[in-house]
């Protein structure tokens, strides 16, 4: 890899984890003057309405007749489940703890990779994988309070899973698919689908149309939903997708920091080891694998 396409890869990362972390507190403000089914579902419709300019111009890339069985699994994991799973299972369990559990994200993304990508695997780079896990389970431990409910914790490690199975599915099928008709359509697909269950059971008129609202959702839909996905995908397909995916644990870092600066919330020591946990594992996941033994 080049000097430039190093500089490109690092300055998305920045970008992807900056507009993830920011998706948490964003989100928190938004819920205020919404109800969560028909959030998720607006911000990912909107998301994919936005990229469906970017798309057409595309449209002989489509080839629909031959792929529709791949953007409607897409939407099922990467935007149904995932997102689906989440709103749900936050009624269960403190955000702290349940953050925590779907940021087992990225040992799934490494694990799945080596069983089914031909990824390599070794012994420092599990052990990273593992020590990013523990470290936003250290960061979120403020969350850790009440009683923990079974269903919660099967709800987060749904979304857990269905995030990785969705990453993984989407770098096996890059070749096949154009990546940024994948990204819209799945948006589409399962932001309809989300805006027409969420219809069913909470209420339009409960949602206060104001300016703050209106400009999380706008910024979520566009940078977090549109943009982050296509970035997220053009990493994966371009990098190894377990070490990629290992940079995402840096995101409950930044919302949490962010809280820190704008919404007042203590800076404490769970914060500040938990950060240390992330870099190195970081650092163990990307280490050239030529200076330690393959699992095989």
């Amino acid at each position: 890899m080049g000097k430039s396409t190093r500089l490109q890869s690092a300055l998305l990362l920045i970008f992807l984890i900056t507009v993830w972390g920011i998706n948490w507190p964003l989100t928190k403000i938004a819920l205020e003057h919404t109800p969560p089914v028909l959030f998720s579902g607006l911000r990912t419709l909107l998301g994919g309405i936005f990229l469906l300019i970017v798309a057409l111009p595309r449209y002989r890339k489509l080839k629909f007749r031959e792929t529709w069985k791949i953007y409607l699994f897409a939407a099922l994991v990467n935007v149904i489940l995932y997102y689906g799973l989440q709103t749900i299972g936050l009624n269960y369990l403190p955000a702290g703890l349940f953050s925590a559990i779907v940021f087992l994200q990225p040992v799934l993304v490494g694990v799945f990779s080596w069983l089914w990508l031909g990824e390599s695997m070794y012994g420092l780079k599990l052990i990273g994988l593992i020590l990013g896990f523990a470290g936003v389970g250290v960061i979120s431990m403020g969350g850790f309070s009440g009683d923990l409910s079974v269903t919660g914790i099967l709800l987060a490690l749904g979304s857990a899973l269905s995030w990785a199975l969705g990453t993984i599915f989407v770098k096996k099928v890059a070749p096949i698919v154009d990546s940024i008709w994948l990204v819209t359509l799945q948006l589409i697909i399962g932001g309809f689908v989300m805006t027409v269950g969420g219809s069913q059971f909470e209420s339009w008129a409960d949602i206060d149309w104001n300016w703050t609202f209106v400009l999380c959702l706008l910024f979520i839909a566009i940078f977090v939903i549109a943009v982050g996905w296509i970035v997220f995908y053009y990493l994966i397909d371009t990098g190894e997708a377990g070490k990629v995916a290992s940079f995402t644990f840096l995101i409950p870092l930044v919302a949490i920091l962010i809280g820190t600066v704008f919404l007042n919330e203590p800076f404490t020591l769970s914060l500040l080891v938990g950060l240390v946990l992330i870099l190195v594992s970081i650092y163990f996941v990307n280490r050239p694998r030529q200076s330690v033994m393959k699992i095989t």
